[in-house]
């Protein structure tokens, strides 16, 4: 097993979450920008660092002004008295197809190890600047009902070319290991960081999983400043060069 663990704050497990929300840069960064501004509106804490041989070797500083090897982080939010979830997100993904499956396996196993019952990936989707839409693709037949009888906006229809990269992974193996898995996307024109996108992201995950969230009206803005931390201007556009290739979008 290539990925090590590294459980913070005290915790050695992942609290009883019954949720996960993952997300990776991506088309608009919109699911990733997304989930930061989720975890600081909520005050999330961080439970575990995943730490993986196939990250790609580039050590940051955190938001403690220390030296971190490359990770995903997963932190919890304390929704209701009683219940939480759990975001796992990070700056990269492993660059090799056999390695994003790997780490995508060794994640699930976590989760189902942890009792863990639904996954949600937060994606965007290339589509006409004209599109503003929010839905959701889950993995199963069981699930898709379940996402429906909760007013999810469900779709049996796109992404018609498919999904590659870890996330896609993630949000399609969940049956495999006992996980309700889906992928929640919100269509964006893809060439920049998308506020608009991943606020409706937010808003309507929200509403369909019933979490009562904070998302304050300032979210705008922190919407903004995680896009420009994880957009800088003079990165090369990743995305682009690997979707030329391939007659689907990368997650």
């Amino acid at each position: 097993m290539s990925l090590i663990i590294e459980w913070r704050n005290g915790y050695d497990n992942l609290n009883n979450a019954n949720l996960c929300l993952f997300s990776l840069p991506g088309v608009g960064n919109i699911g990733k920008a997304a989930i930061d501004a989720l975890n600081s509106t909520n005050e999330a804490q961080e439970v575990a660092r995943l730490h993986h041989t196939a990250l790609p070797p580039l050590a940051t500083l955190d938001e403690d002004g220390l030296l971190s090897p490359p990770h995903l982080s997963v932190k919890m939010i304390q929704y209701s008295d009683s219940d939480c979830l759990i975001t796992i997100t990070g700056t990269s993904q492993p660059l090799e197809p056999n390695n994003q499956g790997l780490m995508a396996r060794e994640i699930l196993d976590l989760l189902k190890h942890n009792q863990l019952t639904e996954l949600v990936v937060l994606a965007g989707m290339v589509d006409d600047a004209a599109r503003k839409e929010i839905f959701i693709v889950p993995s199963s037949s069981a699930y898709r009902v379940d996402l429906e009888s909760r007013g999810a906006n469900v779709r049996r229809d796109e992404p018609s070319s498919g999904a590659i990269g870890m996330a896609a992974l993630l949000s399609s193996l969940g049956p495999v290991y006992g996980i309700n898995s889906a992928c929640a996307i919100a269509t964006t024109i893809g060439s920049s960081g998308d506020i608009i996108a991943s606020q409706n992201l937010l808003t309507s995950i929200d509403h369909w999983f019933g979490l009562n969230l904070v998302i304050p009206k300032d979210a705008n803005k922190k919407l903004i400043e995680k896009l420009k931390e994880i957009s800088p201007s003079n990165q090369d556009d990743l995305v682009a060069e690997l979707t030329q290739t391939h007659d689907a979008f990368y997650m």
